[in-house]
C-alpha cells in the first residue's frame, strides 16, 4: 500500500509556525498579518493557514483591531513553572481532537534511553486502543510506532536496538529477518507514514509519522480494527497533516 507524499512536511510547517510565533512575541502590543508576512516572508495563503492553526491551538489571539498577540497556551508552555503539566495537558487535548477527527485511537511515542515508550494516547468506545499483548519495548520490529522510531535512528542505533531485542514472530506477517527489516527502514521516506498491517496483532492495522523535535526522537500514531483498513490511507494522511501542532508543542 503506497501512501501519498505530503506537499508540506509537518516539521517544515512547525518551523514556519515558530517563525510566526517569534515575530508575534517580539510585538507585545500586537502585529498585523501584513507585518507578519513581511517579517516572515511567508505567502498570504500559507500565513493565513498557520495563523488559523495557531489561533485554534491558543498560541495567538486576535485583538479587536485585528492585530495578533500571544495567547494563553503559549504563555503556559513558555513558563518554567508547571511547563511539564501544561505540555501534557496540551498534547492530550490535541490527541483527543485528533482521535475524533480521524476516527481512530491515537498515540504519542518516544524513544527514551534505547527503549520504545508510548507516553500518551487518546482512545474511546468507538476507537479502542491496541491491546498490548506483547510489550511494545520488545516488539518495535512489528509495530508502526517502533518502525517509525527506528527509522529516525542511524544505522548503528537500529542495529543496537535489534541486538538487544530478539525479533519474535507475532503474526504470520511479522518481519523476523533483521536484514529485511533494516533494508525496509533504510528505504522508508521520512514524509511517508510507516505502516503495520497486522504485523503486531491479527485484527489491527496501524500507521505512524515522525515528530522529532531537536535530538528527541518521537512519533505520532493511530490504530484501526482491520475491518476499517480501507480507511487507513486517508487516516494516515490526516495524521501526517495534523502532526504540526504536536511538533509545535514539543518545540516551544
Amino acid at each position: 500500500m503506497a501512501l501519498q507524499h505530503q506537499p508540506t512536511a509537518p516539521h517544515h510547517s512547525a518551523q514556519d509556525a515558530l517563525r510566526v510565533l517569534e515575530t508575534v512575541t517580539r510585538h507585545p502590543t500586537g502585529v498585523t498579518d501584513t507585518e507578519l508576512a513581511r517579517h516572515t516572508a511567508l505567502d498570504g495563503e500559507r500565513l493565513t493557514a498557520l495563523l488559523r492553526m495557531l489561533r485554534r491551538e491558543g498560541y495567538v489571539e486576535q485583538t479587536a483591531d485585528g492585530a495578533y498577540v500571544t495567547g494563553e497556551a503559549l504563555a503556559r508552555l513558555g513558563s518554567a513553572h508547571g511547563r511539564e503539566e501544561a505540555l501534557r495537558e496540551k498534547l492530550q487535548h490535541t490527541l483527543d481532537r485528533l482521535r475524533d477527527s480521524v476516527g481512530a485511537a491515537v498515540y504519542i511515542s518516544r524513544y527514551v534511553d534505547g527503549e520504545v515508550s508510548v507516553t500518551q494516547y487518546a482512545d474511546g468506545p468507538a476507537t479502542p486502543k491496541v491491546n498490548e499483548w506483547v510489550d511494545f519495548r520488545v516488539s518495535a520490529h512489528a509495530t508502526a510506532v517502533g518502525k517509525s522510531l527506528l527509522t529516525q535512528l542511524d544505522h548503528a542505533g537500529r542495529r543496537d536496538h535489534l541486538a538487544r531485542h530478539k525479533m519474535a514472530r507475532l503474526t504470520s506477517r511479522t518481519i523476523t529477518s533483521d536484514r529485511l527489516l533494516l533494508s525496509r527502514l533504510e528505504s522508508q521516506p521520512p514524509t511517508v507514514p510507516v505502516l503495520d498491517l497486522q504485523e503486531y496483532a491479527v485484527g489491527t492495522v496501524c500507521a505512524a509519522v515522525p515528530i522529532t523535535a531537536g535530538s528527541s526522537v518521537g512519533c505520532l500514531a493511530l490504530s484501526l480494527p482491520v475491518e476499517h483498513a480501507h480507511r487507513l490511507r486517508q487516516a494516515a494522511d490526516e495524521l501526517n497533516r495534523s502532526a504540526t501542532p504536536v511538533l509545535l508543542s514539543l518545540a516551544i
